[in-house]
C-alpha cells in the first residue's frame, strides 16, 4: 500500500528560470557575488543578487485554477527573506490552486547596476511580462496574474502596482505589466520621513535623497483609479514598519475607488510570514475568502 499513498500525495512542481533570456539590463561588470546565509531557524537570507531569477511552483495536477501571483520577499532591499517570505508562501498558494512565481529580484547595489534605483522594479516589471508570455505553458489566465509582496517586497509590489503605465528600462516593450491584484504584507509604502523604513529608503535612494524623489517613491501619492485590487495585512505593533504604512495605501484606494480589504492584527511584529503566531486567525484563509469573492480561485 505504501507505493500507492506516495503516488497519491500531491507533488509540488517547482523549476527555477533565469529571469532574462539575455543581457541583463542596468547592469554592468562588478566583483558582486551573490550570497546566501543560514540564520537561526533555518532561515535563508540571499544577498547580492546579480543573476535575478524566477523559482515556479505549480498546484498539484488537476488542482490549478488558472490564477498566479509572483511573490517578492522582504529584506529591506539589502536581502531577501527567500523561503519565509517567498518559497513557504508560494507552497500554501499551491494549496489554493494558484500558480506561484517566487522573485529572486536584484538589490541596489552601486557597483553592479548604473542606477540602482530601479533595478528592483526592473526586474518585478520583467516577471509580470514572462508570466504573461508563459500564461499558456503554465495554463494559467493572463488577466489574472497577481503580485505579492513582503515588507520591502511589499514596497517593490506597490511601485509596480502604481506605476505600470511608466515602465522603466531603455526598451520596455509593449507587453502590459499591470498587475491584476496587489498582495501587500506589513509592507513600506511610503519613503515619507514619518513613515519610512529607514534602511529600505537609504539602501534604494542613499542617505540624502530630495523631496522630490521622496515623493516619487512614495506609493500611497501614486495610487489612481486604475491601480488593482489590493488585500493588505499588517500588525499595528510593527515597530520596524508602521502600521501606518497599510493605512495610508488603504485610504488612497478608498480615495480612488480601487477595490481594497485590510487587516489589522493588535499584536504581530514584523516579519511573521505565514504565520502570526499571536492569533488563532491565519491572513492566508482570509486571502483564500478575497480571491474566491473576486472570481481568482474560480476554473
Amino acid at each position: 500500500m505504501l507505493p500507492l499513498l506516495l503516488l497519491a500525495a500531491p507533488v509540488m512542481a517547482q523549476s527555477t528560470l533565469p529571469l532574462y533570456s539575455g543581457t541583463i539590463p542596468n547592469s554592468k561588470p562588478s566583483n558582486v557575488r551573490e550570497t546566501s546565509v543560514t540564520e537561526s531557524g533555518n532561515r535563508v537570507r540571499i544577498s547580492n543578487v546579480v543573476q535575478p531569477t524566477l523559482t515556479v511552483f505549480a498546484p498539484a495536477a488537476g488542482t490549478a485554477n488558472g490564477t498566479a501571483v509572483v511573490i517578492c520577499p522582504g529584506g529591506g532591499y539589502a536581502r531577501l527573506s527567500i523561503d519565509s517570505e517567498g518559497y513557504d508562501v508560494a507552497k500554501r498558494m499551491n494549496e489554493m490552486g494558484v500558480t506561484a512565481f517566487v522573485l529572486k529580484y536584484r538589490l541596489p547595489n552601486d557597483q553592479s547596476q548604473p542606477d540602482k534605483s530601479i533595478a528592483p522594479l526592473l526586474d518585478a516589471q520583467q516577471a509580470l511580462r514572462f508570466v504573461h508570455q508563459q500564461a499558456a505553458k503554465y495554463q494559467l489566465n493572463p488577466e489574472r496574474i497577481g503580485l505579492m509582496g513582503f515588507s520591502a517586497g511589499g514596497h517593490l509590489a506597490a511601485w509596480a502596482g502604481t506605476s505600470f503605465a511608466r515602465p522603466v528600462g531603455d526598451q520596455p516593450g509593449s507587453e502590459s505589466v499591470r498587475p491584476a491584484f496587489l498582495v501587500l504584507l506589513y509592507p513600506v509604502i511610503s519613503f515619507s520621513d514619518t513613515l519610512r523604513h529607514v534602511g529600505s529608503r537609504d539602501n534604494l535612494l542613499g542617505k540624502s535623497p530630495t523631496a522630490e524623489l521622496i515623493r516619487q517613491y512614495s506609493n500611497e501619492l501614486h495610487v489612481s483609479a486604475q491601480t488593482p485590487p489590493t488585500f493588505l495585512v499588517h500588525a499595528e505593533d510593527d515597530k520596524t514598519v508602521p502600521v501606518n504604512n497599510s493605512i495610508v495605501f488603504y485610504q488612497a484606494c478608498l480615495r480612488h475607488g480601487v477595490p481594497a480589504e485590510l487587516h489589522l492584527y493588535p499584536r504581530g511584529g514584523h516579519g511573521f510570514g505565514l504565520n502570526n503566531t499571536t492569533t488563532p486567525d491565519r491572513w492566508p484563509d482570509r486571502l483564500r475568502n478575497w480571491l474566491d469573492a473576486n472570481g481568482w480561485l474560480t476554473k
